[in-house]
């Protein structure tokens, strides 16, 4: 049976491992690369973020019933919960679906209790979408804007200080861009759903039309589009090669 490590050894451990996580991720490309696909979750997260709205989409324009469209893209997000529990593998994006649904659901809720029509509340089902787009898009801009670009801080979390990054003018140009190619998808979700939306509430065009339109384009901008900006990522990412830099660990 081996001795436990003294206390000092072990806090000398502690304090390698950023140094460990920046040699398996020696430049900032690779890091931010690393990074993406732990926060899109592959195409099984983005799968499971899609096929819930492709399903409450198609029930509503086939079945038109609102309460059975939402009831089966609950009842798909738990199944794909339950196999997640069961394979004992990461459910955040599982549980992301399920909170997405939730927030739809309110709004649905709040639509009826004002006497919205069900398309008025088929439509409500959409627009925490297109608010947390347009939200989403004005933070990540606004941290380009005032030089902090988010995605500087993914290479913080490699090397143990999440702010070191900045003194490095080369990194900071470099997360700007690629933070700004994540602000462009929000930016064109937002600029073709929100008047479709709009016209549908107003009764500009047919709301069955705008539910059925915004449903559609939740899948072709949802996914697709987000691949699209991480494969202008990825080519952005080959070109350079910028070293990663770990603070020297204290004498």
């Amino acid at each position: 049976m081996t001795d436990p490590k003294p206390a000092d050894e072990a806090q000398t451990d502690e304090a390698r491992e950023p140094a460990k996580a920046a040699a398996d991720t020696d430049t900032v490309e690779a890091v931010v690369r690393q990074q993406l696909s732990k926060a899109l979750g592959g195409r099984r997260g983005m799968a499971e973020a899609a096929v819930p709205t492709i399903l409450f989409t198609a029930t509503w324009l086939t079945m038109r019933d609102l309460q059975l469209a939402l009831y089966v893209s609950i009842g798909a997000a738990l199944v794909l919960l339950a196999i997640r529990l069961v394979q004992r593998s990461t459910v955040q994006f599982v549980v992301n679906a399920l909170f997405g649904i939730g927030i739809g659901w309110f709004f649905v809720h709040r639509s009826a209790s004002a006497g919205g029509s069900e398309q008025d509340q088929a439509l409500a089902y959409f627009l925490p979408g297109i608010l947390y787009n347009g939200g989403y898009a004005v933070v990540l801009a606004f941290t380009c804007l005032i030089r902090w670009p988010l995605v500087g801080f993914m290479v913080g979390s490699i090397t143990g200080d999440p702010t070191a990054w900045r003194s490095d003018r080369q990194i900071v140009r470099l997360c700007s861009r690629l933070t700004w190619l994540l602000v462009a998808p929000c930016i064109l979700r937002v600029a073709i759903q929100a008047p479709i939306w709009l016209a549908g509430s107003s009764g500009s065009i047919d709301p069955d039309t705008a539910v059925a339109a915004l449903g559609v384009l939740k899948i072709v901008l949802g996914w697709p589009l987000q691949l699209a900006a991480l494969g202008s990522m990825v080519w952005l990412l080959s070109r350079n090669r910028t070293p990663v830099a770990a603070e020297a660990a204290p004498a």
